[in-house]
């Protein structure tokens, strides 16, 4: 994932364990930080740390906020095409899980 917000910069992530069958990412991001428009190669699931609002920017600029809560993870098909942005004014930090 590459790319970052204006206002908040780039939000920064963490490798803690890649293998042939999964890579796990810690993304922590600051006030208005954004991970930049990019593409999931692989499923997915993101496991919360926080929780708050992002707001997502998908195809053709629509704009959706998700509320995401501690604990409560979620699942995704590869293939998702999205920037991630922290719409709260507090750091978020969530785990992504990626299944090779």
């Amino acid at each position: 994932m590459a790319g970052g917000s204006e206002t908040g910069g780039q939000a920064q992530a963490t490798v803690q364990s890649d293998n042939a069958r999964t890579r796990v990412t810690e993304w922590r991001f600051a006030p208005g930080a954004a991970t930049g428009w990019h593409r999931h190669e692989y499923d997915y699931v993101v496991v919360p740390m926080t929780t708050g609002p992002l707001k997502i920017v998908g195809a053709g600029g629509l704009e959706t906020i998700a509320e995401l809560t501690a604990g409560v993870s979620y699942f995704r098909e590869a293939g998702v095409e999205h920037d991630v942005i922290n719409a709260s004014g507090k750091e978020f930090v969530f785990v992504e899980v990626e299944l090779k």
